[in-house]
């Protein structure tokens, strides 16, 4: 089922609720815009920093899982920074070799979007990431409540990214 393009309006004042809520409609709006595109149009790279929209799906894949699961939980995830050219947190975005099928990109778009719920109800938004991942011993780990917001940011501001892209791309706005 596709997720909704109208933007949440919870009666909840659980913020959790509410972190759950918009990000799944942002994510809602990145599949759709990845979507609308086509398979033809998805390594176009129409803005001066150079990316491609299946570039920018597999960093928000990586983004989510690198702050939720290896940085909270501390869980091993294989290739944390698998969306940067060689593996380099400062490196450009890249499509790992072999991964451009943007339907799997999209599946796994959503799977993170399951545990991330999942972390976020079963978890106090106040509670600490875990050291071991992430997250180095001695270093005082960010909350869960700043974690959701601080990808709950980077998907606002990507998704205005590909709005960008795809006017540039196919002349579409607002989908």
């Amino acid at each position: 089922m596709p997720l909704s393009d109208v933007e949440p309006r919870l009666d909840s004042t659980d913020t959790a609720d509410q972190l759950r809520a918009y990000l799944d409609y942002y994510r809602g709006a990145v599949e759709r815009k990845i979507r609308g595109l086509g398979p033809e149009r998805l390594d176009a790279r129409p803005l001066a920093s150079g990316w491609s929209p299946l570039e920018l799906l597999v960093h928000l894949v990586h983004m989510e899982r690198r702050w939720f699961l290896w940085g909270f939980l501390a869980e091993s995830v294989p290739d944390p920074w698998g969306d940067h050219a060689g593996g380099d947190p400062q490196g450009p975005w890249e499509v790992p070799a072999g991964g451009s099928d943007a339907e799997d990109w999209l599946s796994r778009l959503q799977d993170g979007g399951v545990r991330t719920g999942q972390v976020l109800a079963t978890h106090d938004l106040a509670e600490r990431g875990a050291t071991g991942g992430r997250f180095p011993a001695g270093e005082t780990p960010p909350t869960l409540l700043w974690i959701g917001f601080h990808v709950l940011q980077e998907y606002a501001r990507h998704a205005g990214h590909l709005d960008a892209a795809r006017e540039l791309i196919d002349g579409m706005t607002g989908e």
